[in-house]
């Protein structure tokens, strides 16, 4: 008799827990997009778990009816590997924000990313500090006034895509909160793919940093400043998709369609291009004045997975020398019999 798998709809992943968010808050969108698209991964519940480490976007756990775990600060990829390892059977994702991961936790990110753990990593991006009320963060633009920097930050913002890129990373992938059709697209692709699938979601903070975003996400100017990147497909933006991007040498290039140029003179976007280098390019286009911020999967490669290279080899020490002996262990080398 062959069990099957019972029918999810997007309330079986809600919880009785009252969402403590701010009215307005970006982190609503993100919740709905992931609640709903978790019954569409033919995965039973209980095998679903979300960790997350400090900040607004870490009590995203409290409102998914999974298994979960609240970690500390900047601790969620560390804490998320032993799980995995552990149980890689698990359907391990892991909520974030742009502090807890690029900060105080930017350590483990990158070690996580480089290791291509079986994770799927949601980093809300709203360039702030918001549970502790409105410092400036890593990803906070230049000359940003903050209440920890109210001259204006002298820091250089990390680029988390390229970040993510410089790391080894598998799957790099940008989304925002209120994009949800492109948002739960994105979701569907992270979690089909086997090893660490990171994205970025752009997300607004009302309260501390409203419209950090804006010019992305308002109607009148979306299409002229954001380019949705699909793989197969000509790099093509614009309100009347008049504008698209080719190389010239060894940069990028934005080129208006028309007087000779067409379709066929634009890049083709490859997110399985074996060169991390065109994915890094397009990760920069958002801090050059007139290229548009790409959204969608940058970067989609196949590589061994971590926790399947360690258990393999657990695997094969406990098959050619049998299982260990702890209390052997902790009596081999040099001990000391303290009296």
């Amino acid at each position: 008799m062959t069990a099957t798998l019972p029918v999810y709809s997007k309330k079986d992943f809600q919880t009785d827990q009252e969402v403590r968010w701010c009215p307005g808050c970006g982190d609503y969108a993100i919740l709905s997009a992931v609640q709903s698209v978790f019954p569409e991964l033919g995965i039973p519940r209980e095998k679903f778990v979300v960790i997350s480490g400090i900040g607004c976007s870490s009590r995203f756990p409290y409102y998914m009816n999974t298994y979960g775990f609240h970690t500390i600060h900047g601790r969620a990829p560390a804490v998320a590997t032993g799980l995995k390892l552990s149980r890689p059977d698990l359907e391990v994702w892991v909520a974030t924000g742009d502090g807890d991961a690029l900060s105080i936790g930017g350590n483990h990110t990158i070690h996580m990313l480089r290791r291509n753990v079986g994770l799927k990593v949601l980093l809300f991006n709203n360039r702030i500090y918001g549970l502790t009320k409105g410092q400036y963060s890593p990803t906070s633009e230049i000359g940003k006034k903050a209440k920890s920097t109210p001259y204006g930050s002298v820091d250089r913002p990390f680029h988390p895509l390229s970040l993510a890129l410089g790391a080894e990373s598998t799957f790099v992938a940008r989304s925002v909160d209120v994009f949800q059709a492109h948002l739960k697209a994105t979701l569907r692709k992270a979690a089909a793919h086997q090893g660490t699938a990171f994205i970025e979601i752009l997300q607004n903070c009302n309260i501390f940093n409203d419209g950090a975003w804006e010019t992305l996400t308002e109607r009148e100017v979306r299409d002229e400043h954001t380019i949705a990147v699909e793989h197969g497909q000509p790099l093509v933006f614009g309100k009347n998709k008049d504008k698209g991007l080719r190389m010239r040498g060894l940069e990028l290039e934005v080129v208006p369609l028309g007087n000779g140029v067409t379709e066929k003179d634009l890049i083709v976007h490859d997110e399985r291009h074996p060169n991390p280098g065109y994915a890094f390019l397009l990760s920069r286009m958002d801090s050059t004045p007139g290229f548009p911020t790409p959204l969608g999967v940058l970067r989609a490669v196949e590589a061994p997975v971590y926790e399947a290279g360690v258990n393999a080899q657990i695997r094969d020490v406990v098959a050619r020398k049998g299982k260990g002996d702890l209390g052997r262990l902790l009596q081999a080398g040099d001990t000391w019999e303290v009296k």
